[in-house]
């Protein structure tokens, strides 16, 4: 029962802060600078490619997306894209490490009474780049909430038992919150947690999925 529940773990990105947003207008100016070699829909596909093939080695956030990007740059113009138009695109993909990840409306009030209340332990459990993501909750102002902030390079059914092992609790007594259903609904309810679903106006492609 909800009732017995500890711990409530959030996801940052599009559940803290904006995030997804910022990546679109970067994808935007990629298939702009690029628009002599494709349309916006073919080089988008390209780009997807590039990232799916690179996320073993590369994983998630800006940095990895820059390089997809320079990758795909060079692939679909056979190396001859000029510097300007990589310059761009490198320019725009670089500015994804500093947006400004001003937290959503109603967030931080519903932190604050989270914490206030003394009932629960608050827990960022969030993929990317650990540095990344540090910094954005940094600029959010939100790390006072928090007791503790965990960066994994995947949200399956083994990260959070992982999780569940190290905070001493069980998956009933957490509550994970997130707008992937994906990497922060489906994996908690599948061992025995409780999942709340706030979907995000826009969602990267890789974490669409069949909902239930």
């Amino acid at each position: 029962m909800m009732k017995d529940v500890k711990e409530i773990i959030f996801d940052a990105d599009d559940t803290l802060w904006d995030n997804q947003s910022y990546f679109d207008k970067a994808e935007d100016v990629f298939t702009e600078e690029l628009k002599e070699y494709g349309t916006a829909e073919e080089l988008s596909a390209e780009l997807f490619k590039t990232e799916s093939a690179n996320m073993p080695i590369l994983g998630y956030g800006a940095k990895a997306v820059c390089i997809s990007m320079m990758e795909t740059a060079l692939k679909v113009s056979d190396n001859k894209v000029p510097g300007e138009n990589l310059s761009r695109i490198l320019s725009s993909a670089k500015s994804l490490l500093s947006l400004p990840a001003t937290p959503l409306p109603g967030v931080e009030d519903t932190l604050k009474a989270l914490k206030g209340s003394g009932r629960y332990r608050l827990v960022v459990l969030t993929k990317g780049d650990m540095l990344d993501q540090e910094n954005k909750l940094r600029r959010s102002g939100l790390s006072e909430y928090f007791d503790r902030v965990e960066v994994v390079s995947n949200k399956g059914k083994k990260e959070y038992l992982d999780l569940c092992q190290s905070e001493n609790i069980t998956p009933s007594e957490m509550v994970m919150v997130g707008n992937s259903f994906k990497s922060d609904i489906q994996p908690v309810i599948e061992i025995g947690g409780y999942g709340i679903y706030i979907p995000f106006r826009t969602m990267w492609r890789h974490e669409v999925t069949e909902e239930f």
